[in-house]
């Protein structure tokens, strides 16, 4: 392994504000604590929260670097302790709640995840946030089952995407929303069931016509406000309403009664301030239930595209303008 040198460069802003402020910076590289392994960086994923913390508006966990980045892929370098000496050297992609934006970064052992053959580099930092979100949302919290109908916003999203993609892997029929025709014939083209253009449709009717009046069993909401009634009456009996963004707003009006008669349930969960145990365990689950289908190729992210890391600003702006369609990576290569 090339030695590791004391300084890196990394984007840590330090103010809130546009794109224009992602600006490459010295750092100290980090040191592993117990239980920690230090990554030399080959990409990261760029996810809407971080563009949320660059505007202020999401600030990070406590005792979280304040380097942008929540996932990365890269080969371990160091190890602190209570991990094996022979994980050196080893690819892998993990998930962190900051410090993904640089040439190096720690992140919890416990919380990588091995990078086989069958995904790139670019394609491994793009896995960990959406897979952790939509697993432990999806499959845990409204334990989706093999036949499930689900409604899923954001079709095309990051999130979308990789639901889209473990729909198809376990059996479920994914309706899902998205802004344009050309964005719902992506949709359906990657293996949703149906895509609905929330612009020119009513996608509560929609999905009323779809469902032949019965509804669905899961809805997968990151929009939040005014659209969690609405998608509340898109729900067949006993379903299940997930809440894991509040894009439109923080509350919302529910309708107490119609959920006491229908047996409804609703919940959510926000991934990034979990414990690490908490998601060691997630990880070690999608190793057994997932990560078979990664090492065989099966199952892969939909990419968007990647910027080289100096780009960063170009890439944030892509992510604010909405034209995507998948995953956005910054490369250090």
């Amino acid at each position: 392994m090339d030695p590791i040198p004391t300084t890196m460069k990394a984007i840590d802003p330090a103010e809130p504000g546009g794109p224009e402020v992602l600006r490459l910076v010295d750092r100290p590289v980090p040191r592993p604590g117990p239980g920690e392994v230090l990554i030399r960086v080959a990409a990261a994923g760029v996810n809407r929260p971080e563009v949320m913390q660059r505007q202020g508006k999401y600030p990070p966990p406590p005792g979280a670097s304040s380097i942008l980045g929540m996932e990365l892929s890269g080969t371990i370098v160091a190890v602190g302790d209570d991990v094996e000496a022979f994980q050196i050297g080893q690819p892998v992609c993990a998930l962190v709640t900051g410090g993904a934006y640089a040439e190096y970064a720690v992140a919890p052992f416990g919380q990588c995840l091995p990078v086989p053959e069958a995904v790139t580099m670019a394609e491994a930092a793009a896995l960990p946030e959406t897979l952790f979100t939509v697993w432990t949302n999806l499959f845990e919290r409204a334990y989706a089952g093999e036949g499930d109908s689900v409604l899923v916003h954001g079709g095309t999203s990051g999130i979308g995407t990789m639901a889209i993609a473990l729909g198809k892997l376990f059996g479920l029929k994914t309706i899902v929303t998205a802004g344009s025709d050309d964005k719902c014939a992506a949709a359906r083209q990657l293996g949703a069931t149906h895509a609905i253009n929330y612009r020119t449709e009513d996608f509560v009717e929609r999905v009323k016509a779809i469902t032949g009046g019965r509804g669905v069993d899961i809805v997968l909401d990151m929009v939040g406000g005014d659209y969690v009634p609405r998608n509340l009456q898109c729900l067949a009996e006993d379903g299940r309403h997930v809440s894991i963004a509040v894009q439109r707003g923080a509350s919302a009006e529910i309708p107490l009664f119609e959920m006491m008669r229908r047996r409804l349930t609703l919940t959510g969960s926000t991934l990034r301030p979990r414990s690490v145990a908490f998601k060691s365990l997630v990880a070690e689950e999608i190793v057994r239930t997932v990560w078979p289908f990664v090492e065989s190729g099966q199952l892969k992210p939909v990419m968007d595209r990647s910027f080289p890391f100096a780009d960063a600003p170009a890439a944030h702006t892509r992510m604010e303008a909405g034209d995507h369609v998948g995953k956005i990576v910054l490369t250090m290569e």
